[in-house]
């Protein structure tokens, strides 16, 4: 444990975010990802929200602000009935974080997926809201 890194980073996780540069991309995946077929780097991460996460993360991972939109949803697959009100939450976090008032590309799912793939690591969350999956595209700190 340390002072000032939520206790949802693990020490694998914390590193990842460490070693990424401007431009990588790390997925939060929902419970019902891909995530093990898809990842070059697997972070597990089972029993914690998208919500959570994403919010522990954007206190420690700044968002690309050279880019229209720093984060991508998986756009729901044309005829399916289902809500999505995990967006908002998504939204909200991000907004607080950032100052980022519409983040969010929206990303058809089998090119999410592909997109997913060349990401720099991908977290398996125990997220259960469908269409959960988040893509974050790193910034860059001025300090």
């Amino acid at each position: 444990m340390l002072i000032g890194i939520s206790k949802l980073i693990s020490p694998e996780l914390l590193k990842t975010l460490m070693e990424m540069g401007h431009g990588d991309e790390i997925v939060l995946g929902d419970a019902n990802f891909p995530a093990a077929s898809m990842a070059q780097r697997l972070i597990r991460a089972d029993g914690h929200s998208g919500p959570e996460l994403l919010e522990a993360i954007l206190k420690l991972f700044p968002l690309d602000i050279y880019v229209d939109r720093p984060a991508a949803l998986m756009e729901v697959v044309p005829g399916d009935q289902v809500e999505t009100p995990i967006w908002k939450q998504y939204e909200d976090i991000i907004e607080k974080h950032s100052s980022i008032k519409e983040p969010f590309e929206f990303v058809e799912r089998f090119a999410f997926y592909e997109r997913a793939k060349q990401a720099y690591a991908i977290v398996a969350t125990g997220e259960s809201a469908l269409y959960a999956n988040i893509i974050l595209k790193k910034g860059v700190i001025k300090e």
